[in-house]
């Protein structure tokens, strides 16, 4: 059976939800997994270790879904929906996720090299240990999200927003801050070569500006005793 025929019997199950994905992954565990939720009336998909390549599921509303050490190289992911969903040590390697909603999500330990994230709403999203090397951010929104030791050598943050922003990334002279605004907690480590330095306060901040950026670094945070 082919995946348009797939996909259409989905759909007509009698099943709540109007989405369809416009290609189903080369996996039939995980088309299997995709196709039970869809016909169902649970509401998080777990794909947790699934291997998601070759889907495309742009659209598709995944709020509060599991894909915990899933395999989503690759796959596109425009417009859709992870709102609080847990994407820890996924690989994302290429994905395009332009436009989707990030708000609250499990990033830590994910890969998201190379990956298209431009326009993405990532307000209180949490990126610890992340790989974002040459990943494009372009005017996506960080507000109040935490990067700690997120690898962005390479990344484009063109336009991006941050809001009081746990900024603690990796970056190289290739990271692009060209339009990047707000506040943030340092320090940034910028790397050259073997080498690197921890830039904070207005020294990180005069590093951003002869990019292009203008972001307001704050005071360390610290927890009320």
């Amino acid at each position: 059976m082919s995946s348009k025929a797939v996909v259409g019997e989905i759909v007509s199950s009698g099943t709540h939800k109007n989405w369809k994905p416009t290609a189903l992954p080369a996996d039939p565990e995980a088309t299997r997994q995709l196709q039970e939720w869809l016909a169902s009336e649970e509401y998080n998909l777990n794909g947790m270790e699934r291997d998601f390549r070759g889907a495309d599921l742009s659209g598709g509303d995944f709020s509060n879904a599991w894909f915990t050490d899933a395999v989503l190289v690759g796959v596109r992911l425009v417009g859709a929906s992870f709102y609080r969903a847990d994407l820890q040590s996924a690989d994302l390697t290429g994905a395009d996720l332009t436009g989707a909603d990030l708000v609250k999500a499990n990033l830590d330990e994910a890969v998201l090299r190379t990956a298209r994230l431009n326009g993405t709403d990532m307000v209180g999203a949490s990126l610890y240990g992340t790989d974002a090397s040459g990943a494009s951010f372009r005017t996506t929104r960080f507000l109040g999200a935490s990067l700690i030791d997120t690898d962005m050598r390479g990344a484009d943050l063109t336009d991006a927003v941050l809001d009081e922003n746990i900024f603690e990334i990796k970056a190289d002279d290739s990271t692009v801050m060209r339009g990047l605004t707000g506040t943030v907690f340092g320090p940034v480590t910028v790397f050259s070569g073997e080498s690197s330095r921890e830039l904070a306060g207005t020294e990180l901040e005069a590093w951003i500006a002869e990019r292009g950026g203008q972001v307001r670094v704050l005071p360390p945070y610290r927890t009320p005793q």
